[in-house]
C-alpha cells in the first residue's frame, strides 16, 4: 500500500514539475518572440533621401522603440522620393499589407506642393490615405500618427527658388489641412516643421544634397515623436 502511495505522490509531483516547466518555457518563448509591427507611409522624407538607410526617421524610431521597450520591431516602409498623394495610393495598392500594425505613421504632401498640383487633389486624397492608415492599424485610430510636412524653403535648394516665402505659406496650408483631418478622425498630429525651419541657421539639419533633412534632423523628429509613440505602444 505504501508503495502505491509513494508512486502516486511521485507521479503527481512529476506532473506538477513538468506543468510548471512548460508554463515557464511558454512565458519565456512569448517574451522572446514578442514584437511590434510598424508601417511608415510617405515620400522622400520617409524613405530618407540622401541619408543612410539607418539614418531615416522610421529606422531611428524603430531603434528607439526597440531599445525602450526591449522588443523586436518589424518595420515596413512604403515610400519613394517624388511621390505625391496619388503615387502613395498607387504604391499601397500594389502591396499585400496586413491590417494589424501596432503603429502607422503618415507623412505626405510635399510633392503635391512642389509639383504644383491643385490643392483640391490633396484635399481629396489625404483623407483617403489617412483612412487607409487607420485600417492598417486594425481600425484603431490611436495607433496612427500624422507627421507634418518639413519646410524645404529653409534649405540651400529652397533658397534658389523664386519665392521661398510662398513655399512656406503653401506648406503651412497643407499642414493645416492635414492637422484638421487628423483631428476630425481622432488621430495624433505631430508638427515637426519648426525643426526644419532652422535649416539655414543650423546646416547640420540639412543633408548633403542641400534639400532633404539630415540624420541629425531626423533624430530630432524621433525625439519629438517618441512621447506619443510610447503612449501608443504602452
Amino acid at each position: 500500500m505504501k508503495q502505491i502511495i509513494y508512486l502516486l505522490a511521485f507521479t503527481l509531483g512529476s506532473l506538477l514539475f513538468l506543468n510548471c516547466s512548460v508554463q515557464k518555457n511558454s512565458v519565456q518563448k512569448k517574451k522572446t518572440n514578442s514584437s511590434y509591427s510598424y508601417l511608415a507611409l510617405g515620400d522622400s522624407y520617409t524613405i530618407g533621401e540622401s541619408v543612410c538607410d539607418t539614418c531615416r526617421f522610421p529606422e531611428q524610431l524603430k531603434d528607439k522603440i526597440s531599445s525602450n521597450f526591449n522588443k523586436k520591431i518589424d518595420l515596413k516602409i512604403i515610400a519613394t522620393t517624388g511621390w505625391t498623394t496619388r503615387d502613395l495610393l498607387n504604391g499601397i495598392s500594389k502591396e499585400n499589407l496586413i491590417n494589424n500594425y501596432d503603429l502607422v505613421t503618415l507623412l505626405i504632401g510635399v510633392n503635391n506642393q512642389y509639383q504644383g498640383k491643385d490643392f483640391s487633389v490633396y484635399e481629396n486624397e489625404f483623407p483617403i490615405l489617412l483612412d487607409k492608415a487607420i485600417e492598417f492599424a486594425n481600425g484603431n485610430k490611436e495607433r496612427v500618427v500624422v507627421v507634418s510636412i518639413p519646410d524645404y524653403a529653409f534649405t540651400p535648394f529652397g533658397q534658389t527658388k523664386e519665392s521661398p516665402d510662398k513655399i512656406s505659406e503653401e506648406i503651412d496650408n497643407y499642414n493645416a489641412f492635414a492637422k484638421k483631418i487628423a483631428n476630425q478622425k481622432g488621430v495624433a498630429f505631430e508638427n515637426i516643421t519648426p525643426i526644419t525651419r532652422n535649416g539655414l541657421k543650423d546646416k547640420s539639419l540639412v543633408a548633403s544634397d542641400g534639400l532633404h533633412p539630415s540624420k541629425v534632423a531626423y533624430k530630432k523628429f524621433v525625439d519629438q515623436l517618441l512621447t506619443k509613440v510610447s503612449e501608443i505602444l504602452n
